[in-house]
């Protein structure tokens, strides 16, 4: 680094997507400064993925507790400044929490990134570059640091227990499997149920094993049985069965992951699987599967032609297109040509 800083703190509180994107982050810093002492502010859910991530000290914030929780978090941290802070999450809550982080430098977003007066809480900014990825984005907070983030990796702290738990689910018998998890947190993001169910029929006739998953909400649920009522073959349901610590081995068992813009696409990628994503409400350039978009279906120029008058081409970059239906514009055809574009290899 050309500036040596012995104590960093990260700040990124949510979702799992952008948690797991910086990771890749962390292993550049520690490949570079070995000895560097690394303290992350995270959410309580993204704890709960990533505790154990090696040569990092997790500081849970409950956004839940306000103020209160900020000053507790205050007393937790080393009494001494780090040297550096990366502040990278834009939200106004997120940017108050900053200010109980002691740090001689305050490293942010680029003005065009910056939202809910980021600006005032921080003293250094990330380059500018328009039209990249959000994980490069979060990798370019090295920059200042005088490093550069030319290798992406993960190797995400996932435990030997949760393999094993991955492996009991189903007995390999020689099949691919595809895995659909099928609902985003934002639910304008999700496709429908009639539509993953006419894809996973084609993928059961084509020889392959489906697995659901997902999580414990009640839109999950109905979502899956949705779908699991119309299949020709039923599907292995393990919705609302792991936690999120083994959630990236169940999903590392799969050939291929089918899901909307979501936490599980990252964790999927980042677990080295291939991903069938998704996307109408937002752009796979910016924020899909990092790793390889090669199997994702791309409706987002439709809709933004569709919804918003006007070629992908020219919205601002990481527009969201997420109105009713818009999730329509990807018909049945588009996910089995996705899905066969795979088989094919």
């Amino acid at each position: 680094m050309a500036s040596p800083s012995s104590s960093l703190c990260l700040l990124r509180l949510s979702a799992l997507g952008d948690v797991t994107h910086v990771v890749p982050l962390v292993r550049t810093l520690q490949a570079a400064r070995p000895d560097v002492r690394i303290h992350w502010v995270i959410d309580k859910v993204g704890l709960k993925l990533l505790d154990g991530l090696p040569g990092v000290t997790f500081h849970a914030y409950d956004k839940t507790t306000g103020l209160a929780g900020m000053k507790a978090l205050r007393a937790e941290l080393p009494a001494e400044r780090f040297d550096a802070l990366l502040q990278m999450q834009v939200a106004f809550r997120a940017n108050v929490l900053s200010a109980f982080i002691p740090a001689r430098r305050r490293i942010g977003y680029d003005r065009s990134r910056s939202k809910d007066l980021h600006g005032l809480f921080i003293n250094e900014r990330i380059p500018d570059r328009p039209g990249i990825h959000v994980l490069d984005a979060i990798g370019s907070f090295c920059e200042p640091l005088g490093l550069t983030q030319t290798e992406v990796s993960w190797d995400l702290a996932v435990p030997a227990d949760a393999h094993a738990w991955a492996q009991a689910q189903w007995q390999d018998d020689g099949r691919p499997v595809l895995m659909i998890s099928p609902c985003s947190s934002h639910e304008r993001r999700n496709w429908y149920a009639d539509r993953y169910a006419a894809v996973a029929n084609h993928a059961s006739a084509r020889g392959w094993q489906v697995v659901l998953c997902g999580g414990r909400s009640e839109l999950e649920r109905r979502t899956a049985d949705a779908i699991q009522a119309q299949l020709v073959q039923p599907a292995l349901d393990l919705v609302g069965k792991d936690t999120l610590k083994q959630l990236p081995a169940l999903l590392a068992r799969a050939a291929l992951v089918m899901t909307p813009d979501s936490g599980p696409m990252h964790i999927a990628n980042a677990m080295g699987v291939k991903v069938l994503g998704l996307h109408a409400a937002s752009n796979p350039h910016r924020s899909g599967p990092y790793s390889d978009r090669r199997y994702c279906v791309d409706r987002y120029d439709d809709a933004a032609r569709k919804y918003l008058g006007k070629p992908a081409s020219a919205l601002k970059w990481g527009t969201k297109i997420e109105f009713d239906d818009v999730m329509e514009l990807i018909t049945v055809e588009d996910g089995i040509a996705a899905f066969e574009r795979y088989a094919a290899r």
